[in-house]
């Protein structure tokens, strides 16, 4: 096997990388790509969840797949689900419709259900990595899961937004052309990493119901108030942040590269505070702080936005959304990691892998009701809803660290 390392790395890498490039280059223009077909926030929200929604469904599924039926087939079938999804979206932008026309509507959204659907490679690239790597190098190994998103986060908003000044179906395009290009590394280089006799035999129709594993994660007397907390983040977060450049975009006039420039410092601080900053400040000043302290700055972020008015408006908006990614890169974690610590040694896989289908979740349900707010209520209340939703997710953490 180590002579396949190198390519096994770059394939996992570039899986990883495309995973997190696709969906950053892509979601912070979908106000200006469905701004021809429909520009409200109902239909924005509902096309921002439903991939998070396939993605819930499909991706505990996928990896049971991987261990009963190899790495590699499972990441080059995703990936070519990723090629499907983003180049059905690219095609569909770049034809000309008629006016009402629903029929884009409709492939839209299928292509992010098939891109969504796609999603487990992030998963199934884990998975690899731990294959090729002893126990004592996978923390060193799983760092290249960090390297990954974080350089996605950070090239896809401002590759998107520079793209989207030639042409708005452009950035969809190289994003189909970067996802063609994992296809060929994978199929080419990457290794199956999984032998037969590792493999599962089990069914894997216990996985189909990704509802199940939510409530017993819910359920757990010791980290269900934790675990609620958690999903509820999640969905203020996303909510907000599916609207966010429409918020720009509508009451701002801003245009592809400055709306998507503010994702671009979500993803610099971000990057920064979970690549280097947790570790330092977790010693210094202990998970349950530091997740009081970032679920504080969210909601500062969020209350900001909707009171900055006509003057200075770059800078107050860099300001709030930069406050909005100092505090998510400090509750992710730490919320995680509180309820690692709650469980000991006891159903640590499960129980976080329950978290994730939590965050998924909260990703579905977030985008939609923000939206339906948007459009319904008032413009500046998924900010308000949030931060209130906030509230109830400290007092929650607060209650459970009373408890330890």
């Amino acid at each position: 096997m180590q002579r396949f390392r190198f390519p096994t790395l770059l394939s996992a890498f570039l899986t990883l990388l495309n995973d997190r490039l696709s969906e950053s280059i892509v979601f912070p223009l979908l106000p200006f790509l469905l701004a021809q077909f429909a520009p409200d926030g109902r239909t924005l929200g509902l096309l921002a969840g439903s991939y998070a929604l396939a993605q819930f469904l499909v991706t505990p599924l996928i990896g049971a797949l991987s261990d009963r039926h190899g790495r590699r087939p499972v990441i080059a079938i995703c990936v070519s689900g990723s090629v499907l999804g983003l180049g059905l979206f690219a095609l569909t932008m770049s034809l000309p419709w008629p006016n009402g026309a629903v029929l884009p509507l409709v492939l839209l959204f299928t292509a992010r259900i098939i891109d969504g659907i796609s999603g487990g490679t992030a998963a199934t690239a884990a998975a690899v990595l731990a294959d090729i790597s002893p126990p004592e190098q996978r923390a060193r190994a799983f760092g290249l899961i960090g390297v990954a998103f974080g350089v996605g986060f950070i090239l896809g908003p401002g590759i998107g937004g520079w793209l989207a000044t030639f042409s708005i179906d452009l950035p969809v395009w190289v994003a189909t052309g970067f996802a063609i290009i994992n296809l060929l590394v994978v199929v080419c280089l990457l290794p199956e990493t999984h032998p037969l006799q590792a493999r599962s035999g089990s069914s894997i129709s216990r996985e189909l119901n990704p509802f199940a594993r939510i409530g017993a994660v819910i359920a757990d007397g010791s980290i269900g108030q934790l675990a609620a907390g958690f999903f509820l983040f999640f969905l203020a977060f996303n909510g907000f942040t599916a609207i966010l450049v429409l918020y720009f975009k509508q009451r701002f006039g801003w245009g592809p590269e400055l709306a998507t420039s503010a994702f671009l410092v979500v993803g610099i601080v971000a990057t920064v505070v979970q690549g280097g900053l947790i570790g330092p400040l977790v010693k210094r000043f202990g998970e349950w702080r530091l997740t009081m302290l970032g679920l504080g700055l969210v909601m500062v972020g969020c209350l900001l936005i909707p009171g900055i008015g006509a003057s200075d408006r770059v800078g107050s908006v860099l300001i709030s959304v930069s406050l909005l990614a100092l505090g998510t890169g400090l509750v992710t974690p730490n919320l995680r990691s509180l309820v690692s610590r709650r469980l000991g040694n006891r159903g640590q896989g499960t129980a976080l892998g329950n978290l994730q289908a939590l965050q998924s979740l909260g990703s579905f349900l977030g985008p939609p009701l923000a939206g339906l707010a948007y459009d319904s209520i008032d413009p500046t209340s998924p900010f308000i809803g949030a931060a209130l939703i906030l509230v109830i997710v400290m007092g929650l953490v607060a209650r459970t660290a009373s408890r330890a």
